[in-house]
């Protein structure tokens, strides 16, 4: 009987697709956890409840999901099941706090998209969504055992936060999102699909009650990964619709644009003008060298013709040595005289432009070195990314750190990662002329990751491209492009500057 239980465990059909926004997004990498109990081979007991990925390869889920394999670690079998994907895993709990009510649970096989916590201000009002598996939804649908164990989206439920709470001195968000057993363990989530916190109770609708869900709050689930040493992302920035963020940040992008090209062209005047004085420089610089070497030669003249006359004197007092001597050297200063006004300088200005100040203008093409990007939070909307800094080594021509191509159209240079370890695809685009870095995330399903690979081909890693070969990289962008969903998920605006 055990063996084939585990067998079930292990066998899957295809994840359906979920379409891409925020909260599918968010729900890839929500899980069913599913507990077996086991006593001399038969199975006296089975349970499921709901988590989501932390990191990729770590669950967080309740305490009293997993409980008895906490308690009896030897016959208690812990499965996940993604919800996409062909096979199931064993896991293992590595952190448990009965007090706050969460467990996380290691398992190693594959990598899930790791969700990120909300730690900025909540309100009264502001909608919430639950995901998970309720278990009465299993009830009402399931044919057979096996249907438990087969991959699905999770089941998404939509409220509105009604406050914060105090259940056995543990803070709770009570909210309005339904819920059921089996959900325990799922994360609530913002309208951007990051985690406020973790599904586990319920109140009892008693005669027409209404009923609301607790959550841990995402103080004692922070406080509680801090104390299990697991690393998580956070993000404190508000949620904004992609739509409004796309559309305020083109009305930037387009101011951007319009400032760099307005400052290029006060660049060019200042370009101008700083040359215009230097020109001019050298134009007064001639005219006074013209102006000197006429007067020394008009003084060489009058020199020579005062001693030319002495001669005569000199002849006429007998000293006619004298006199061929004062004649002689008064014909040559008339002489140089003459040959200096013939060589003058012309007064033009001939200036090598070597000798000009350079232009600080740089064309799309040159190269800018190391710099260091810094996140614009006005211009970018963050789900699950860091608002860390990235420094890029600009080098000509497109090539980024030495070994990335990106393709150049109008001034702009954009580059398309489809990685294969991740189901996220990145649109990176850079403007040398306002220093504008951007990266345009796409959290893909399995399959859409499928397609995009296939899209993409095979890329060289590498830069300084011949034409045909820039025409195949431009090409096989545009293929994954085109298997893209019609919005991104994140945009993510940076401002670079020297890193030096």
């Amino acid at each position: 009987m055990i063996r084939l239980l585990l067998l079930l465990a292990l066998i899957f059909g295809l994840a359906s697709s979920a379409s891409a926004d925020d909260i599918a997004a968010t729900g890839r990498g929500v899980v069913r956890v599913v507990t077996i109990a086991v006593v001399d081979d038969q199975v006296v007991g089975f349970g499921h409840g709901s988590g989501f990925a932390i990191a990729p390869n770590r669950i967080v889920t309740n305490a009293h999901v997993v409980d008895l394999a906490e308690r009896y670690p030897d016959n208690v079998v812990v499965g996940i099941v993604p919800t996409e994907g062909s096979k199931s895993y064993q896991g293992k709990v590595i952190a448990y706090d009965s007090q706050r009510d969460l467990a996380l649970i290691e398992f190693t096989g594959a990598r899930l998209p790791p969700s990120a916590l909300y730690t900025g201000p909540m309100t009264e009002g502001d909608p919430v969504v639950s995901l998970g598996f309720p278990g009465n939804v299993d009830l009402a649908t399931a044919r057979s055992a096996a249907d438990y164990i087969r991959p699905m989206t999770p089941v998404r439920s939509e409220g509105v936060l009604s406050g914060r709470r105090v259940l056995s001195s543990v803070e709770v968000l009570l909210h309005t999102a339904s819920i059921a057993r089996g959900n325990s363990g799922g994360p609530l989530l913002d309208r951007c699909g990051r985690v406020i916190g973790v599904n586990s109770a319920i109140t009892r609708g008693e005669e027409g009650d209404s009923t609301f869900g607790f959550a841990i709050a995402d103080t004692e689930l922070a406080g509680f990964l801090h104390d299990a040493k697991q690393p998580y992302a956070s993000i404190g920035t508000g949620c904004t619709s992609i739509e409004d963020r796309l559309r305020q940040d083109a009305d930037a992008d387009a101011k951007a644009t319009a400032d760099a090209a307005s400052a290029k062209r006060d660049a060019a005047t200042q370009d101008a003008m700083t040359r215009e004085v230097a020109l001019e420089k050298a134009r007064t610089e001639a005219g006074r060298a013209r102006e000197n070497v006429m007067a020394l030669a008009g003084l060489l003249l009058v020199a020579g013709a005062l001693v030319i006359g002495s001669a005569g004197l000199l002849e006429s007092r007998g000293q006619r040595r004298q006199a061929v001597w004062a004649l002689g050297i008064g014909g040559l200063s008339v002489l140089v005289a003459i040959v200096v006004f013939v060589l003058r300088p012309s007064g033009e200005v001939d200036v090598p432009l070597s000798a000009l100040p350079k232009t600080r203008i740089s064309t799309p093409d040159a190269a800018l070195g190391k710099l260091m990007c810094t996140l614009i939070p006005e211009r970018s909307r963050i789900t699950i990314s860091s608002s860390e800094g990235v420094p890029i080594d600009w080098g000509a021509k497109g090539c980024v750190n030495g070994k990335t191509q990106y393709v150049g159209a109008n001034g702009r240079w954009d580059r398309v990662l489809v990685p294969d370890a991740e189901q996220t695809v990145s649109v990176l685009s850079f403007d040398p002329a306002t220093r504008v870095y951007s990266n345009t995330r796409y959290l893909m399903s399995a399959a859409g990751m499928e397609a995009a690979r296939t899209a993409r081909g095979v890329v060289p890693n590498v830069c300084n491209m011949d034409e045909a070969a820039l025409g195949r990289l431009a090409g096989q962008q545009a293929a994954v492009r085109a298997v893209l969903p019609p919005l991104p998920n994140e945009k993510l605006v940076y401002s670079c500057k020297s890193a030096r």
